[in-house]
């Protein structure tokens, strides 16, 4: 329940604190990426009976910013802006922490999703509703990842909580339901998928610490939607180059 009050807008128990979630709520991040995948995969075929697959798309990742708050759009708008420029590190998390988007983040974030729809519009249809469910589990994991992995860059912020509550016994499960989910869907195909996207969020992260001195919620948002495009991304290469079973 903390892991989708915090994730989404379904309607659950609210009120968790943020330590509440902070440590129960990281190990489930993969499952209610699943539960995301299931809504987004059962959109689908509803949809695809009424409309065209471009247009089914579209709205289709209209879907999955709205179940997830826009959150972690939010958080990648921020780091756009955050990221411009030759700044300080202090510099940058100042400009991270305010409210209003910049006109870079504006246009980044743009640029983001229009790469985003055009990787799903280029997934064959046979192989989409397992990328629906398999790239919001795995871009959940990556954030788990990138907490567990690296320094969290402020004295306070959002993203403490996670961070002072992720540990091995958190990490491992959501790895491995990851992992899982991703091997039953794609088979060995599913392994490429989980190494791609572990290897850009790797480079992100790695950016975003030379950068910070750490990492912080709102890149957490950002290796969300970085991981989510790798995905539609790979097995769009995939298809294309008939490697898909």
């Amino acid at each position: 329940m903390a892991a989708l009050q915090f994730l989404t807008i379904l309607p659950v128990r609210r009120g968790f604190t943020s330590e509440q979630i902070g440590r129960a709520a990281a190990a489930w991040f993969p499952i209610v990426g699943i539960i995301i995948g299931l809504i987004l995969v059962g959109l689908h075929y509803v949809l695809h009976l009424l409309l065209p697959a471009g247009l089914v798309n579209a709205l289709l990742l209209v879907a999955l910013v709205i179940l997830s708050g826009s959150l972690h759009l939010d958080g990648l708008a921020d780091t756009i802006d955050g990221m411009a420029g030759h700044r300080t590190p202090e510099q940058r998390l100042e400009i991270m922490s305010d409210s209003r988007i910049g006109g870079i983040g504006a246009v980044g974030l743009f640029l983001f999703l229009i790469l985003e729809y055009v990787a799903l519009n280029s997934i064959p249809e046979k192989w989409l509703p397992y990328t629906l469910l398999v790239a919001p589990a795995v871009s959940r994991w990556a954030m788990v990842n990138a907490i567990f992995t690296y320094p969290y860059a402020k004295p306070a912020g959002s993203g403490k909580a996670f961070k002072e509550g992720v540990s091995w016994k958190v990490f491992l499960p959501a790895t491995l339901v990851a992992l899982l989910v991703a091997v039953v869907l794609f088979q060995v195909a599913g392994l490429v998928i989980i190494a791609g996207a572990w290897v850009t969020i790797t480079l992100a992260a790695l950016y975003f610490k030379r950068s910070l001195h750490g990492l912080t919620g709102d890149t957490y948002g950002a290796i969300n939607e970085i991981a989510t495009v790798t995905v539609f991304m790979v097995v769009s290469a995939l298809a294309f180059n008939h490697w898909l079973l």
